[in-house]
């Protein structure tokens, strides 16, 4: 399924780790786009070589599908230019956040010590949750440079909101621009002055209180959805918010995201990470964006990094 050694000529190669609903969802929708010949890699080699078998399936109907490759060997991410890490336990109703943390910064420490070693030139994409303290732990973990560690945290974030918008005035999220900064969780930050429906600020067309009502329905979308599935979490968004990262970094898109990344001033903070607009390129970050807040939005956002800090802290 592929050959052995790297990548396709100049295919690019990404490795995906877990093997999980998120992490094969991601790596079909790699494998089918035609984006980059695929690593998906889990402890349970079985699961990761029976997922890549059934999606490599689907290249005699899909001529565009990359290769794809199922394993627990480590040593076969080598050359990858993306890892991404979708590996850990998933929240179940009633977990709190902090079992959560301590059960995943194990599994998450342990990758990126291993990507470190094996694919020391990759970007790596965390979705891993709780997501900004577990970017930070794969950027303290693998020393790579700043630029090449990001969450996938504001392109979900921003997609529910902008579906929730959509439906609430029956237009296309296409007509919608918006920025979740801050926490992945309870506390992110919809910046309002920077939510514009048709150009039209959303502050102008729905009532406070209906607004209001949106950001408390996108804050608790992930735990909603573990409640109904009551075991796993989301992985259809999720899956195409990593694949949407993936994407402006493959094709060198320049593109203004909302990622989670780790902070030297920006913002006003530092050593932390969390969800801000930033430039993806070829490179990684290539920018950290900062944009006008009002003082309501900043006071906000510094109380989310608050409690990332406290989440930080009880590793």
């Amino acid at each position: 399924m592929t050959r052995k050694g790297g990548t396709l000529g100049n295919v690019p190669k990404i490795a995906v780790i877990g093997a999980g609903n998120v992490g094969a969802t991601l790596a079909m929708r790699i494998a089918e786009s035609g984006l980059a010949e695929v690593v998906l890699l889990d402890v349970y080699k079985s699961l990761a070589q029976g997922k890549a078998l059934d999606i490599f399936d689907s290249s005699g109907m899909n001529h565009s599908l990359r290769p794809i490759q199922g394993t627990d060997d480590f040593s076969s991410i080598s050359g990858s230019s993306i890892v991404v890490i979708t590996a850990g336990l998933a929240r179940t109703p009633g977990m709190a956040r902090e079992e959560l943390a301590l059960k995943n910064a194990v599994i998450v420490k342990a990758i990126s010590s291993e990507i470190r070693l094996r694919a020391p030139d990759s970007v790596i994409i965390v979705v891993t949750n709780p997501l900004d303290t577990m970017t930070y732990l794969a950027y303290k973990t693998s020393a790579f440079p700043r630029a090449k560690v990001l969450g996938m945290a504001g392109v979900l974030d921003e997609s529910r909101f902008k579906a929730l918008i959509a439906s609430e005035l029956n237009v296309e999220t296409n007509d919608i621009e918006t920025v979740i900064m801050g926490g992945h969780g309870d506390t992110m930050v919809p910046v309002l002055s920077h939510t514009r429906v048709k150009k039209a600020l959303l502050m102008e067309l729905l009532p406070e209180k209906k607004i209001d009502e949106l950001i408390i329905r996108i804050r608790g979308r992930g735990a909603e959805i573990v409640s109904l599935l009551g075991s796993g979490s989301a992985y259809y968004s999720p899956s195409l918010a990593a694949f949407r990262m993936a994407e402006a970094i493959v094709y060198d898109r320049k593109e203004v995201i909302t990622a989670s990344v780790f902070l030297n001033g920006e913002y006003g903070l530092r050593d932390i990470c969390a969800g801000v607009p930033v430039k993806l390129g070829r490179s990684g970050i290539e920018e950290i964006v900062e944009i006008k807040l009002t003082d309501r939005e900043r006071s906000l956002f510094m109380e989310s990094a608050r409690v990332i800090r406290q989440g930080n802290a009880k590793l």
